[in-house]
């Protein structure tokens, strides 16, 4: 007896299942499903690639929203070290009680955004909450931003530089510091410079592009 080649068996196969379960309507199909229904929604459901097609990204850098300063991923890495990206763009925090400026209590001067250079808080602002993170009970008018950061019990209020978005901290309020505003601004030191001078604070309404 001679059997059929390897070829003539897989178009034979090929054909059977195009013709079963292509051409086939809906409504022959109840001999073989039960409900015709799941077989309707079956031939409705999307294809492997359009769920690939979830999965992927762009490779166009991104540029982030609404802010004077505008800058992709890859110009932030350039400007910025390994830890100022991590806190000043990927939103990280750094560990408490680390930052160079959480006992740092001068008489005058500005703190401004590593990022750009804007001013952000003066040195009058700042007080000891003894938190581990510089503390800030008020900011420079229109110097920052407040955004929405979680949900429920763990809902918070971030602060952003209002100049170019970068992460800062996060702003607690009605915690009777004894401050003029009853705020708490929870800043990284790694998200600012200090300058001495009373000249920046006097601009710091201003801020750089």
């Amino acid at each position: 007896m001679r059997f059929p080649s390897i070829p003539t068996i897989l178009r034979a196969f090929n054909t059977f299942s195009n013709t079963t379960f292509h051409s086939t309507p809906v409504s022959n199909l109840r001999g073989l499903n039960p409900n015709p229904r799941i077989a309707l929604l079956k031939s409705s459901m999307p294809t492997i690639p359009f769920i690939g097609s979830l999965f992927s990204s762009s490779s166009k850098p991104k540029m982030s929203d609404s802010y004077p300063v505008q800058k992709n991923e890859g110009e932030w890495q350039a400007q910025l070290n390994k830890e100022q990206f991590r806190i000043l763009r990927q939103k990280g925090t750094e560990f408490a009680g680390t930052g160079k400026y959480d006992k740092h209590y001068p008489s005058s001067g500005v703190y401004t955004c590593v990022g750009c250079d804007a001013p952000l808080y003066k040195a009058s602002h700042k007080f000891d909450s003894g938190c581990g993170w510089p503390a800030f009970f008020d900011a420079v008018p229109g110097a920052i931003q407040e955004k929405p950061d979680g949900h429920g019990w763990s809902a918070r209020t971030e602060i952003l530089c209002a100049n170019c978005g970068g992460h800062l901290g996060h702003i607690f309020k009605g915690e009777k510091f004894g401050n003029p505003k009853d705020e708490r601004h929870c800043v990284n030191s790694v998200s600012i410079n200090f300058s001495k001078e009373e000249g920046d604070a006097a601009a710091a309404e201003k801020p750089k592009v």
